[in-house]
């Protein structure tokens, strides 16, 4: 059966009021850049001023937010108070997905449903409805200033849906120059892709545990409201974070200066001074500091040989701090509860989001990061696009190179109370995790080759 067949959707126009501009203030987010950066704006597909033939809903990535989805010919998203700056170039983006792939084309319009083209996009078949890729055109020239943009769904050969949207970016300057995409260095990633295929590996013994890990044990390290990923250079722009790992990580840190700072709470030391962040967690207004992170890195690949480790200076993000949403028990991604006088969660919160736990039992949360990245960009406008989640064991095309699957386990000491929690990003859904990899290439390299690729359990040291 078709997508069509099983899910048709009555066209209707959503027309926005007081409440859609509100959310359009919210959902565009404006970066302030540094001295000679250009400007960016991120414009969340679901944030239109008024539609038509689209239906929202939720994302299966993690921290995907939303997307507008069963889009067809002449569907159409209106995006007023969209900001295009000065005139000059710019950088136009679109994350799509498509399991059919058209033939269609997106086309971004400015003024009316007619007006002039300010970027077309052609959609082809990305592997799903919700196998996300990033597609960016490079524009000479565009209309300055505050436009209405339109969404306009064109050029397909049926009625039927070809496409979801998940936002939106401008970012003047074209590509390399303030578009929120990091290239990565080609010639320093291939040679350290060379020296890790000529590693050679360290067999594992036949007691080994085969599972595809190792680790990095970390304590928490400082808090500040910053953010180096999502506001750089801006000290105090964000929420209140958490930060583990290289103990200098601030608003203002670069790949450059976390290598020239040696000193991490993270074990092993010094080979790993990556830097690690999430919101920080409160119970009756106090701050509850974790009293230890496990970072792990392992692979959930059909073939876990496939992995590679990431190169210097990558970033992501996992999870969504605008997402806020109920999460009760039994909810996916939420916190839960271990050990304990009677073991594990024993009440909720009297809002249902929150758990308590057994007396002498600790609250947890783990954090899953994406683990295929598309070889090309070690950052991207949301920190999420140039990175995806295996859907089936196997890395999908726009997302080719398999790279170790991280995630945080965080243990808090304490057990909760039918007041709950907030995290400073607000619900326990809004959990989120930052992370930059500083790890020194040989020790990475060589964890990456023993531990994952063969497929047994290293610890911290890199040791069966």
């Amino acid at each position: 059966m078709t997508r069509d067949w099983i899910r048709r959707r009555v066209r209707v126009l959503s027309l926005g009021a007081g409440a859609a501009a509100m959310v359009l203030a919210a959902a565009v987010v404006a970066l302030t850049p540094s001295a000679g950066a250009a400007a960016e704006l991120v414009v969340q597909a679901e944030a239109y001023s008024a539609q038509s033939g689209g239906v929202v809903e939720p994302t299966v990535d993690t921290g995907g937010g939303s997307a507008v989805g069963y889009l067809a010919r002449g569907d159409w998203l209106r995006y007023d108070g969209v900001d295009l700056g000065a005139s000059g170039t710019m950088a136009v983006s679109v994350r799509v997905a498509s399991a059919v792939g058209g033939p269609g084309t997106v086309e971004l319009r400015t003024g009316s449903l007619t007006g002039p083209v300010l970027a077309r996009f052609t959609v082809t078949a990305t592997g799903g409805w919700q196998a996300w890729v990033t597609q960016t055109v490079n524009l000479t020239s565009h209309p300055a200033g505050v436009q209405s943009v339109y969404a306009v769904m064109a050029n397909t050969g049926s009625g039927a849906d070809f496409v979801n949207l998940n936002w939106l970016s401008f970012s003047s300057g074209g590509t390399g120059t303030g578009t929120g995409w990091v290239d990565v260095d080609p010639v320093k990633w291939n040679a350290q892709l060379a020296a890790f295929r000529a590693m050679a590996v360290a067999p594992a013994p036949p007691n080994a545990v085969r599972v595809p890990e190792f680790n990095a044990t970390c304590t928490y390290s400082h808090s500040y409201k910053d953010d180096p990923i999502v506001f750089p250079g801006l000290p105090g722009a964000s929420h209140m974070h958490s930060f583990f790992g290289n103990r200098s990580t601030n608003a203002n840190s670069t790949l450059d200066s976390l290598r020239a700072n040696t000193t991490t709470t993270c074990t092993p030391a010094p080979a790993d001074l990556s830097a690690y962040w999430v919101p920080t967690l409160y119970h009756r207004g106090a701050v509850v500091e974790p009293k230890g992170i496990v970072v792990y890195y392992g692979s959930r690949l059909a073939d876990p040989s496939q992995t590679v480790p990431f190169p210097l200076g990558f970033e992501m993000i996992a999870g969504s701090a605008s997402r806020q949403v109920p999460t009760p028990a039994g909810a996916v991604n939420q916190f839960y509860c271990v050990g304990g006088t009677t073991g594990g969660e024993i009440g909720r919160s009297t809002d249902g989001n929150w758990p308590i736990c057994s007396p002498g039992g600790t609250l947890m949360f783990q954090l899953v990061f994406p683990d295929c990245w598309d070889g090309v960009h070690l950052d991207s406008p949301d920190h999420k696009s140039h990175v995806a989640f295996t859907p089936n064991g196997t890395c999908p095309s726009a997302f080719p190179v398999a790279i170790p699957s991280v995630s945080f386990v965080i243990a808090y000491p304490t057990v909760g109370s039918a007041d709950g929690f907030t995290l400073a990003s607000g619900m326990a859904s809004s959990m989120h995790g930052d992370f930059v990899n500083v790890w020194d290439n040989d020790a990475q390299g060589h964890r990456v080759k023993n531990c994952i690729v063969q497929s047994a359990k290293c610890n911290s040291a890199g040791q069966f």
